[in-house]
């Protein structure tokens, strides 16, 4: 988990980067211009700085001299912009951005692009993340045996691991889960709910791994799931 500031004039942009970067586990701080930015940066002190280059008040570009000027740019910034040309994105990386991404930024560049910049300023990271080999044991030594697979049937994944009583069969819509009887948008719309809903809550609240297992592109998940009125962080609830 990372502090991340995010400094870009569009409204948009700044609660999209918010949104997929929360939803990763970090911690973000929104700035829409350069003085804001100045001001986040004194009082967060951010592990990763997302800078747009076009803003009304300091471009992003005049905003990283200053900071490598005045010895703040002691973290890595990843640029941002939809018109910037090579001359400018070769221009920031001299001055010391780590890279750049050009809009409309899509979730995968951007998660790459902040993985990246994460590790090279602190390597450590990297190296930690890999287990040490185990130790080869003595004689006499017994392996304890692996712990048996449990698979989680629907019931389980979506209340947490507790278990539901099993309904009374009444005739043949016992087991119907929803109302047929009602417009089909209305009824596509409650099976969509439910089966995000499930999917979040086997997936801990990830929405990468959603995105993956549902095969839509994350912003238009997160617009599907805002439409359908799901809760976001039921998933993560029961996850814990």
């Amino acid at each position: 988990m990372a502090n991340i500031l995010v400094v870009d004039d569009e409204l948009g942009i700044r609660d999209l980067l918010s949104e997929i970067l929360n939803d990763e586990g970090h911690n973000v701080e929104l700035a829409q211009n350069a003085a804001q930015a100045r001001a986040a940066r004194l009082k967060a002190r951010p592990d990763l700085v997302l800078l747009d280059i076009w803003m009304p008040d300091t471009d992003g570009v005049t905003l990283l001299k200053e900071w490598s000027g005045s010895g703040l740019l002691t973290m890595p910034v990843i640029m941002m912009s939809g018109h910037a040309t090579i001359e400018t994105a070769v221009e920031a990386t001299k001055i010391g951005a780590q890279s750049f991404l050009e809009k409309p930024i899509t979730m995968q560049k951007l998660l790459k692009a902040v993985e990246a910049a994460l590790h090279r300023e602190n390597p450590a990271a990297a190296s930690a993340a890999v287990p040490a080999a185990p130790r080869k044991p003595g004689p006499g030594y017994v392996m304890a045996p692996p712990p048996p697979v449990v698979e989680l049937t629907v019931e389980a994944a979506m209340t947490g691991g507790q278990t539901i009583p099993a309904p009374v069969e009444m005739g043949p819509q016992a087991r119907q889960l929803f109302e047929l009887d009602k417009p089909l948008r209305d009824a596509r719309d409650e099976f969509e709910k439910s089966y995000f809903e499930f999917h979040l809550a086997k997936e801990g609240g990830s929405m990468t791994r959603v995105a993956e297992k549902t095969g839509l592109e994350r912003t238009h998940l997160y617009r599907k799931l805002k439409q359908l009125g799901v809760d976001l962080s039921r998933g993560k609830r029961s996850a814990g």
